[in-house]
């Protein structure tokens, strides 16, 4: 069957669409979530992708809104995928119905890990409730990465829009059974939310272990900084600062804090000498994670054009970081 003779064959995608929606509304989830992958499949062979977005939006939607995120998150993931297949720009009106697919994505509390290990049922219920976060956190992960790519070749700026960044990094921090600052902190950097993301770094000094606050808070600004932004990189210490001076006054003691100051102020002028020599000073505190050298590295190549030792490093660093 010839293409054009398929295009002329499916029938309005109304028709699909309120079909499918019975479908779920009588409780056959999977059969419709096969469903909607066949039918949508056909109008993508048709190239009659307007329509095929139509189906898998509505989908996902409902899927969601009836508690079904697995169904939901393969739908709103083969959603991106079409845009990507008919080359979509990233615009307000696509934009919108990433945010509206977003927003039904579930927000449980974590449930405390503090349990009596001698209830089998406490023990069991704890698990199963971590692991179901664990399921959410990663489905939505693959669905906002995959519009993350989109967006940054169909128009976006080439990180990525910055809301699907922001999106993501607050779903990461308050959903996630086991935060990884670092994947979160990539995120909140490339989407042009400082003040929210100091927001987060204050919430996270009150629930982190000892010793890992200042780490959080140096590694959020070497971010700004290795991506040529000082403005934010200023904005964000300085709101820390500002929020953290009550409660957390022993921070403003940390060598690493100190260091982070100074590096702030050197780069606003042409100081290479005292760049190395604040290095070599704060060493012991900067080498508690690789990755702040790593950064250090980067930021002396875009301040001070000092090459790395494999300038590899920095191009798949990037797209690393864009896709984590």
């Amino acid at each position: 069957m010839s293409r054009e003779r398929t295009r002329r064959e499916l029938p309005p995608v109304q028709e699909h669409i309120d079909k499918l929606k019975k479908v779920v509304e009588e409780g056959n989830y999977y059969g419709a979530l096969q469903m909607y992958k066949s039918i949508s499949a056909r109008y993508v062979t048709a190239q009659r992708f307007s329509e095929a977005l139509d189906i898998l939006f509505s989908g996902s939607c409902l899927e969601l809104e009836h508690g079904l995120v697995n169904c939901g998150a393969d739908l709103a993931l083969l959603f991106v995928d079409t845009l990507v297949k008919s080359k979509s720009p990233c615009n307000d009106e696509t934009l919108d119905r990433i945010r509206c697919m977003f927003k039904l994505f579930p927000r449980v509390p974590v449930p405390p890990h503090l349990v009596d290990v001698s209830d089998d049922e406490d023990v069991h219920n704890l698990q199963e409730s971590l692991g179901d976060a664990r399921s959410r956190v990663e489905n939505l992960t693959s669905f906002l990465r995959a519009a993350i790519k989109w967006s940054a070749e169909f128009g976006g700026p080439s990180t990525g829009y910055p809301e699907l960044h922001a999106m993501l990094a607050d779903y990461l921090y308050t959903e996630c059974p086991e935060l990884d600052m670092v994947r979160i902190s990539r995120h909140f950097v490339r989407a042009e939310d400082p003040e929210k993301f100091a927001s987060t770094l204050i919430n996270f000094m009150g629930r982190c272990y000892p010793g890992e606050d200042d780490l959080a808070i140096a590694r959020a600004v070497l971010m700004y900084l290795s991506m040529g932004n000082m403005k934010d990189a200023n904005l964000i210490m300085d709101e820390i600062k500002k929020q953290a001076e009550a409660k957390h006054p022993e921070l403003s003691e940390s060598d690493l804090i100190q260091f982070t100051s100074y590096l702030l102020e050197t780069l606003q002028r042409d100081a290479l000498p005292l760049f190395n020599m604040l290095r070599v000073r704060y060493k012991s505190c900067i080498d508690r994670e690789p990755l702040l050298n790593e950064l250090l590295d980067e930021i002396a190549q875009r301040f001070y054009g000092v090459q790395r030792k494999n300038p590899m490093e920095g191009m798949f660093g990037d797209i690393f970081k864009m896709m984590g």
